[in-house]
């Protein structure tokens, strides 16, 4: 049984992975949005950290390692590189705005405790009742890609999905094979340093990196 002490620990870091979903919808720079992805990553890093030492499995303390590594410092400083170089660097007039988005996301992390209530009732353990958190923020994470317009913030929701499915992965399953997060991360990577060679071209050819303007241009 995971002590009190631990088990609060986990609690804040999971919170925090939901709240760093939250603050996505309500900030528009995008430097701050690839700020709390840096946070998300962090979180998690420390939610796997702690399962690893409570069950004393070191092959999820190296995931934790790889999580904190990958989405902590890697991606987030390579999605920084893309904004730094666009003049843009400000989601100003996603589709749905930022109160209505709020209030999606209040509606979200409602539906994932309804949604996940039979799953949590089978074991009611302290790491089962978060699930919920998780799937809020996965589904935050593809509310995210469908309302923003700027290339980066479509990777940033694709991102927060990534983290919310993690997040319920190591919650339900007490952590996932070393292989399984090795390859999601390289995943990860892959479609950032894509998105960096693209926005490079577009903002050649272009000057900016918003994908609702090329639309435009397309049609």
């Amino acid at each position: 049984m995971m002590s009190g002490a631990l088990v609060e620990v986990v609690e804040l870091a999971a919170g925090t992975v939901l709240v760093g979903a939250v603050l996505v919808l309500w900030r528009r720079e995008l430097r701050a949005m690839i700020s709390v992805l840096a946070l998300q990553g962090g979180a998690l890093a420390t939610v796997a950290a702690v399962i690893a030492f409570h069950n004393g499995d070191g092959g999820l303390g190296t995931v934790a390692g790889i999580v904190l590594l990958a989405k902590g410092v890697v991606v987030p400083s390579l999605l920084a590189r893309v904004v730094d170089a666009d003049p843009r660097s400000r989601e100003t007039a996603p589709l749905v705005n930022v109160p209505s988005s709020l209030v999606a996301a209040g509606g979200f992390v409602v539906l994932s405790y309804l949604v996940t209530g039979p799953v949590v009732a089978l074991d009611r353990g302290p790491l089962t009742r978060l699930a919920p958190l998780g799937l809020a923020t996965v589904l935050i994470g593809f509310f995210v890609l469908v309302t923003r317009r700027k290339a980066v913030s479509q990777i940033v929701g694709l991102l927060l999905v990534d983290n919310g499915v993690a997040l319920v992965a190591f919650l339900l399953t007490a952590g996932v094979p070393m292989l399984v997060e090795l390859g999601a991360s390289l995943d990860v990577l892959l479609v950032v340093v894509v998105l960096q060679v693209l926005a490079t071209t577009m903002r050649a050819r272009f000057g900016h990196v918003d994908l609702d303007q090329l639309r435009e241009l397309h049609d």
